[in-house]
């Protein structure tokens, strides 16, 4: 089971925004578009997905927090046709951060930013099966420019069965913000991987709740392990969602919170969400109280 998973926070636009990227890509899929009824934002509409193997989920809920380039997904492509197909498609209304062409790194390579303002880094590789298909990347900008590696470090204590793999330091005197140590470096946290890098330039944008990282949790064990290890904003702490002492979002979570939300009946669905909404970490006996009324 895939332990973490990249959460899209929108206003209106999730279940839009998600057909368009599991039409792009092979074994992708919408698992499924459920409803949490009365939260702060009324009515917020989520999907589960698919996406080229890798699970995701998304959320309508309002215009509170935006996408912004500290996280992006980073596509591994095996041909140069591949590259250009997926930026003629997610450039659309969207921007660009670094223009499609041939980098040191990769003979062709964009980083753009969808209609939607989620971030992609589109790269030919050599050796497809030596990359992940997809990969978030982590981007630290602003305030925690510099702490990449720090940040990796912490991560690796936190989750078991993780490792880190190849990491590249900038050149003294090489980025324009002296803080940058990281320019690129990959982890692994229990088969799923990341990237990591410091801003060259420093940046002014940081992490926020657009793009969180949802934690499937096994038991109530598991979720108060977590709880103690990446909750480190006490003011955050709200529904199962905590700030990392790096700015990251995650939310801890039942492994199986989606499927209940999913499948449950419209008044199960009412009481767990009252229930929810007035915690803060959960607490999963309370909520199967609720399920049960």
């Amino acid at each position: 089971m895939q332990k973490i998973i990249p959460h899209l926070w929108y206003d209106k636009e999730a279940v839009e925004a998600v057909q368009l990227y599991v039409n792009l890509f092979e074994d992708s899929k919408i698992i499924s578009i459920d409803k949490i009824p009365d939260t702060p934002s009324g009515d917020a509409q989520t999907v589960d997905f698919q996406l080229a193997g890798m699970r995701f989920s998304a959320i309508s809920a309002g215009p509170y927090f935006t996408l912004n380039p500290s996280i992006s997904l980073m596509v591994a492509c095996s041909s140069q046709e591949e590259v250009d197909r997926l930026y003629d498609n997610l450039s659309v209304g969207g921007a660009e951060l670094m223009p499609l062409g041939e980098y040191p790194f990769s003979k062709r390579y964009a980083w753009i930013q969808d209609k939607y303002g989620l971030g992609w880094q589109l790269m030919l590789v050599e050796n497809m099966s030596q990359h992940q298909r997809i990969r978030p990347v982590l981007l630290f900008a602003g305030e925690v420019c510099g702490k990449a590696e720090e940040a990796i470090d912490y991560y690796l204590s936190v989750f078991e069965e993780s490792s880190k793999g190849y990491v590249n330091y900038y050149q003294a005197g090489e980025p324009k913000d002296g803080r940058a140590k990281i320019n690129y470096s990959e982890l692994n946290i229990q088969g799923n991987q990341f990237v990591a890098m410091d801003h060259g330039f420093g940046g002014d944008f940081t992490f926020n709740e657009a793009f969180s990282l949802m934690i499937l949790c096994a038991n109530q064990a598991e979720i108060d392990y977590f709880w103690d290890k990446l909750s480190f904003v006490p003011e955050a702490e709200q529904c199962g969602w905590v700030k990392d002492q790096f700015g990251l979002s995650w939310q801890i979570v039942p492994y199986n919170m989606n499927e209940i939300m999913a499948s449950g009946t419209k008044e199960e669905v009412k009481r767990i969400t009252e229930a929810f909404l007035k915690m803060k970490k959960l607490d999963i006996a309370a909520l199967e109280k609720a399920r049960l009324g």
